[in-house]
């Protein structure tokens, strides 16, 4: 059995505060808690005009490539494209990107040594429009790939193992 954790939205409750961008980029800022930029923040609450309604999007996976879906929208006289509430990080955009490294941004559930009951972003939801769940399925438990070698694996597509290499053994002199 594999434990499934999931946050889910109920998109009829939010009403836009962005408490949970707030939470989320001040529980990732370095030191924790020293500031608050939505850039670092791993959930973004979107405004869809043609509903009036709020859309809170967590960072997914990272993919290396675009996809093939170009479609354009017009809503109330503003234009989106198929992008607008994709979850993934790729190269044609920079929503879940780290403002300072340019490395892809996921949500990490708040997971930390000790973990806490429920993500923050959770916690700080006055409207109740963000639910955490956690059950267990049929499966073996994936090995968690953490930010560091998420952000290692990005450095070395981009730039190659051997400057990677190179930069990482002259930093340590340093």
């Amino acid at each position: 059995m594999k434990k499934v954790k999931v946050i889910k939205i109920d998109v009829d409750k939010c009403n836009g505060c962005r408490a949970c961008e707030a939470i989320c980029s001040a529980f990732h800022a370095e030191p924790k808690y020293s500031s608050t930029n939505p850039e670092r923040s791993r959930i973004r609450v979107l405004w869809d005009p043609l509903r009036d309604i709020y859309v809170p999007v967590l960072a997914g996976e990272y993919t290396e490539a675009e996809c093939n879906g170009r479609d354009i929208y017009t809503i109330d006289g503003k234009v989106y494209d198929e992008c607008s509430f994709c979850r993934a990080s790729c190269p044609s955009r920079d929503l879940f990107k780290d403002p300072d490294s340019g490395l892809p941004l996921k949500c990490d559930m708040c997971e930390e040594e000790p973990p806490l009951p429920e993500p923050l972003c959770v916690q700080w939801c006055l409207s109740d429009a963000l639910t955490y769940e956690e059950r267990e399925e049929e499966g073996e438990e994936e090995e968690k790939t953490d930010e560091m070698e998420i952000g290692l694996e990005s450095l070395v597509k981009k730039h190659g193992a051997k400057a990677v290499n190179d930069t990482l053994a002259r930093l340590a002199k340093e």
